[in-house]
């Protein structure tokens, strides 16, 4: 027969846990804008140059952040990993994260990925994703690099396990990426836009629009002798430049002009090719080419997953209407 202890006494044998030992409480003007009060670290412009894997021995280079936000796993963004892979010709390396998405860009070289039983084709300029459970080996056949973005750190810090696959493997070609590109360019009105740039989508995304639940990414241009406006949104941008000569440059804010419509006193990161650098959230950011050729930008994001949560809050200056006036 149990016994049931009375209030305030223990029966023979039980154990008295403390299970109030982590709770706290804050009076709510104290807590509730922790970004804001510096309790949380922010998420600093950081650059990650070329020179990290155009070189060298084969290797997967790991763009961490981790020191600045103060997370016990290795994170270029609070849910995204972005690393430099270098492979020379013949070698091979092996990716099994635990992660929802991966997306490789093919820097330079050319190759082939076996996964899960299947092998996929990849050469300079391709877009490759990849569901969780993908156990891979990728394969040069020349030297090559590559720009691998995955949410690992989304789901260690949410302490969980990706376990379905949400999407095939998809391969997305540098001439389709190129060709769409061009067509954006060269319409009517593209001097209208502020960006000049397609995004690419995984047609199993209907409603986000991007190329994996959780993972977003554009191919943009900042043709010669433009200056794109402002804008600002609620994910991080680990940024990629594609190609860009001296003169191509990113200017990054928090604050705008209402009257010019450019950033106040902002940080200035110069364009090298094959440079990578994190653009926090709801800063404004404009870019710049003042060189004699285009420059290319490859922006990934989470904005799959701030999208679909309905955060992601993109902003533009007037920059548009302005323009409409002047026509």
């Amino acid at each position: 027969m149990s016994t049931i202890a009375q209030p305030g006494k223990l029966s023979v044998g039980t154990v008295n846990e403390n299970w109030t030992g982590d709770a706290r409480f804050y009076e709510y003007a104290t807590a509730a804008d922790p970004i804001g009060s510096g309790i949380i670290s922010p998420i600093p412009v950081k650059e990650f140059g070329p020179e990290l894997y155009n070189s060298g021995e084969t290797r997967i280079v790991p763009l961490d952040l981790s020191k600045e936000l103060r997370t016990e796993y290795t994170a270029t963004s609070p849910s995204l990993l972005a690393h430099f892979i270098r492979i020379n010709a013949g070698d091979s390396v092996e990716t099994k994260p635990n992660a929802t998405s991966e997306l490789y860009y093919i820097i330079s070289g050319a190759g082939s990925t076996e996964v899960n039983g299947e092998t996929i084709n990849w050469k300079k300029g391709d877009f490759l994703t990849l569901p969780s459970g993908s156990v891979s080996r990728h394969i040069a056949a020349e030297d090559t690099t590559i720009y691998y973005i995955v949410d690992t750190p989304l789901l260690d810090y949410l302490g969980a396990e990706a376990t379905e696959a949400r999407f095939q493997p998809t391969l997305f070609t540098a001439e389709a990426a190129m060709a769409k590109l061009e067509e954006v360019k060269n319409a009517p009105d593209a001097h209208l836009k502020n960006r000049i740039s397609i995004l690419m989508n995984n047609q199993k995304f209907d409603q986000t629009l991007t190329i994996t639940h959780v993972l977003w990414a554009m191919f943009g241009i900042v043709p010669v002798a433009s200056n794109q406006a402002p804008h600002s949104h609620k994910s991080v941008a680990l940024d990629f430049v594609a190609y860009a000569a001296p003169g191509t440059y990113t200017l990054v804010g928090d604050k705008v002009d209402p009257v010019t419509a450019q950033i106040i006193d902002p940080i200035r990161i110069d364009w090298v090719t094959g440079k990578a650098f994190v653009t926090p959230p709801g800063l404004w950011h404009s870019h710049h080419n003042e060189s004699g050729e285009d420059a290319f930008i490859i922006p990934i994001q989470d904005a799959g997953l701030q999208t679909y949560l309905r955060t992601l809050d993109i902003q533009f200056t007037h920059y548009e209407e302005k323009k409409e006036d002047q026509e």
